[in-house]
């Protein structure tokens, strides 16, 4: 599995050049896509280099091709089209968008060949039902390099649970984890060694049961690269996790708060693979009343040994 699904890792990355490649000979030909369209790999950018490597020159009729999705009118995109065609930059053009078809054709077979491997598997999720998705943030536009197939059914019937519930960890981060560390967490004896093994630990010197310093854990382990993109993405979240990561990142810095929260997060999958663990989300304001809760308790333990007690104002 972390074969098949390293080899797609690095035809995405091969694609994504191609399609930076072929942005950059269009803006040559004075073709500025980027201004109207996010995106020239999506089904309007694509309408469009095909119908010009066909032949096709005329502004509005190229505009035409365009998705009723896209928030750019006709005219807005028909300004950008005014090209200079050059020959030398069409054969570019032709060359990069024939290596994304390739690479796309590539990423197709990789797709079939790891939904035939996953579906062999034994099923471990003992016939039950995957858990609905209802976090709105899991609803928004499919990215066009997500494999073609159900890959977060096949990974609840292959483990038994469902990473996905864990906020900041969606189906691409679940599948990098567990191609790298598999789903038999028994491998590490607690969570502790699980992240020390993906060297999310803290770098500690230790001399005579005193630590003498601190340094860094540097890593290409694509199993923690993946829980730290996870941990970053719950800087704007309304959850738990995202209010005690906005805390950490207010209190220690970015760096430090993505590394300490993408151990939280590898603590989470680790109980939830090897115990069965069901993950429930307390949101935002429970964790803000709870830390509120322990300010108060420290406040109160500083003053009895000032010799003051706190006393609680009534609110007016």
């Amino acid at each position: 599995m972390r074969t098949y699904w390293r080899q797609r890792n690095d035809l995405v990355q091969a694609a994504s050049l191609y399609i930076q490649r072929m942005q950059k000979a269009l803006a040559q030909m004075n073709i500025q896509l980027a201004n109207v369209l996010s995106d020239v790999s999506g089904l309007t950018g694509q309408a469009i280099i095909k119908a010009i490597l066909a032949g096709e020159r005329h502004p509005h009729k190229l505009a035409a091709l365009r998705d009723p999705r896209v928030k750019a009118s006709e005219e807005q995109i028909a300004r950008y089209l005014e090209g200079n065609w050059q020959e030398d930059l069409l054969f570019v053009l032709k060359q990069e968008q024939e290596g994304y078809e390739f690479c796309q054709q590539q990423m197709a077979a990789c797709d079939r060949q790891l939904e035939q491997y996953l579906h062999e598997r034994e099923d471990r999720s003992q016939n039950a039902c995957l858990p609905k998705e209802t976090r709105k943030t899991r609803l928004k536009k499919k990215s066009g390099n997500k494999p073609q197939f159900d890959l977060r059914g096949e990974l609840f019937r292959m483990t038994g649970t469902d990473l996905t519930q864990i906020d900041g960890i969606d189906v691409m981060t679940t599948m990098s984890i567990l191609s790298e560390t598999g789903w038999d967490m028994s491998k590490w004896e607690t969570e502790n060694h699980f992240v020390s093994w993906l060297r999310l630990c803290p770098d500690k010197r230790i001399s005579g049961n005193k630590i003498i310093g601190k340094g860094r854990l540097p890593t290409n382990n694509r199993a923690s690269i993946a829980l730290r993109m996870a941990a970053s993405t719950l800087r704007t979240s309304n959850t738990y996790l995202g209010a005690q990561f906005r805390r950490f990142r207010a209190r220690l810095g970015a760096p430090i708060a993505i590394k300490a929260m993408a151990a939280k997060l590898a603590r989470l999958v680790y109980r939830m693979l090897r115990y069965g663990m069901k993950y429930m989300d307390k949101g935002a304001a429970f964790y803000e009343a709870q830390h509120g809760y322990v300010q108060i308790n420290q406040l109160k333990r500083k003053a009895a040994t000032l010799g003051y007690q706190v006393i609680r104002v009534p609110a007016a």
